[in-house]
């Protein structure tokens, strides 16, 4: 008969995922990551069935929970820059506090294991981000532009602008401010 499963267990195994997906990378071990949720490595197979199905969880995971922090609070009734911005200071919020998220996270997103299926299910838990990035370049130049071309550009300008925060955390602030600026010009405003 297989044993119960606990909520607390799975939730320490992906937080060990994590640490160990961000300091170690996608090759490390299984056994590494049990040890560090301190479960054993048969147990560790209780909750996921392949090391595969464990990357494919975490990284919906970690999309949602970026998803969720971009996204909470969204003012309803604010205008496009409004929005935009506060999905911005969130997602940005969310990388700088949370290194080893956005570290695996970055780790699982170019991933070969990281199903179709899964990064649907990703995008459709993001749809979000896409409706506000719709409607901040409905009138700009990238209006007629594939979306996930958008949200690419989005993407790469919100990394850097993280990467040098984190270089000049006294500065963070001002540094989001100004990708702020840099994306809500190329969207058009």
């Amino acid at each position: 008969m297989p044993r119960p499963r606990s909520d607390d267990k799975r939730a320490a195994i992906m937080s060990a995922a994590t640490r160990i997906v961000a300091a170690q990378g996608l090759g490390a071990a299984t056994a590494a990551i049990a040890k560090e949720a301190g479960v054993s490595n048969g147990s560790l197979f209780t909750y996921f069935d392949t090391k595969a199905d464990l990357f494919n969880h975490l990284y919906l995971e970690l999309k949602s929970d970026m998803g969720a922090a971009a996204l909470g609070g969204l003012p309803d009734g604010a205008g496009p820059r409004e929005q935009l911005l506060h999905m911005w200071t969130g997602w940005l919020r969310w990388a700088i506090t949370q290194p080893d998220k956005r570290r695996a996270l970055a780790q699982l997103q170019v991933s070969d294991e990281i199903t179709t299926a899964t990064h649907e299910t990703a995008s459709r838990a993001m749809a979000g981000v896409a409706v506000i990035m719709e409607r901040g370049r409905e009138n700009g130049p990238l209006k007629d532009a594939p979306l996930a071309f958008v949200i690419t550009l989005a993407n790469a300008l919100a990394e850097a602008t993280i990467d040098y925060a984190l270089k000049d955390p006294e500065n963070a602030e001002t540094h989001g401010r100004s990708g702020f600026d840099a994306l809500w010009r190329i969207f058009g405003g």
